[in-house]
């Protein structure tokens, strides 16, 4: 009797990645003939079927969510969680969580290993690794089986899906607005690499907010930095180089770690500088001073993948048509700005 494998099992016999695996069964171009060959005769050798159980298994209802998150100790993703369990439970479903920790293979084979007949559909926000690497097969796959899935937070526009997402260049936008009101001219901002979807549109609503209010967009005041690395030497060369008087940071922690950065070079804060960060966890709310946030409204986002997602699980239809539900950001104001 031939082994049961996943992709997994394949990449690590034939010593390729995860992705090169799911790309050369997916037959794409950006694998070399020789190799997607290899694969494909591996793969049929070993009778190799994405997610078979799954297949025979879609139309009995196991009353489980699979969530995929990328980080579980970022508040914002708790709260999701929270919101998503909260609801899901109300309707009789409970919840598995499962962890990516930002890599493109975990979140492959969490997918692959609560696919295989253990929950009903997915919530789930992409990886920093995913987004890099660009590569949704395994999203594909999933979606093509007929397994519904809802993504929230970090999405893509690959994958014909449900999504909740905030408005991160609307939340960006009355940052800065927030700022210049106060008088501050030399605004800086400090945000992850720009492969990050969020990172990207808040990028864009900080420069929009500068444009529209009759300031140049400065590159030099653009600090990018990897996603949840805290480099303290390069904030403070930052300050150091450049002259500022506010800052918005694109998470929670930079500007936590920021603040503390400027604090220590003795400036005060909000007389000489102002800080606004986004997620309103509990650092931002109890930090001294406490932190000025763009609330992303966490709790609220989870309950309405969950509500989404179990209509499309116990919804008869045959026509698929998807949804893209946009949160509004809100401004909360505290001790790091200027009231």
């Amino acid at each position: 009797m031939k082994k049961v494998i996943t992709l997994k099992h394949i990449a690590r016999e034939l010593e390729v990645s995860i992705s090169t695996v799911s790309k050369a069964l997916k037959n794409s171009e950006e694998i070399s003939r020789d190799t997607k060959e290899r694969i494909q005769a591996y793969a049929k050798l070993y009778n190799y079927r994405p997610n078979n159980i799954a297949i025979s298994l879609k139309n009995k209802r196991t009353k489980n969510i699979g969530v995929i998150i990328p980080d579980i100790v970022h508040h914002f993703f708790t709260t999701v969680v929270r919101g998503i369990e909260s609801y899901a439970n109300s309707k009789g479903y409970n919840v598995i969580v499962c962890l990516s920790d930002e890599s493109f293979d975990k979140e492959v084979i969490n997918m692959e290993m609560l696919a295989n007949g253990s929950i009903d559909g997915f919530i789930m926000s992409l990886s920093v690794e995913t987004q890099l690497k660009n590569d949704y097969n395994h999203l594909k796959e999933i979606t093509d089986q007929g397994i519904p899935l809802v993504m929230f937070d970090r999405v893509t526009d690959e994958i014909k899906c449900d999504k909740v997402i905030i408005n991160d260049r609307e939340g960006a936008y009355l940052a800065v607005k927030k700022l210049i009101a106060n008088g501050r001219k030399k605004i800086a901002l400090i945000t992850t690499d720009n492969y990050l979807s969020i990172g990207k549109q808040r990028t864009e609503g900080y420069c929009d907010a500068l444009r529209d209010h009759g300031l140049e967009v400065n590159e030099n005041l653009i600090l990018s930095l990897p996603q949840m690395k805290m480099d303290e030497k390069a904030i403070s060369d930052f300050y150091d180089r450049e002259e500022v008087d506010a800052v918005l940071c694109v998470h929670e922690l930079f500007a936590m770690y920021s603040m503390r950065v400027a604090l220590k070079k003795g400036l005060k804060v909000p007389e000489d500088i102002e800080f606004i960060g986004f997620t309103d966890g509990n650092l931002s709310k109890y930090a001294y001073p406490s932190l000025t946030a763009i609330a992303q409204h966490g709790e609220q986002m989870g309950e309405m993948a969950s509500k989404m997602l179990i209509e499309k699980i116990e919804s008869e239809k045959e026509e698929e048509t998807y949804v893209t539900e946009v949160l509004q950001s809100t401004l909360v104001e505290r001790e790091s700005t200027k009231n």
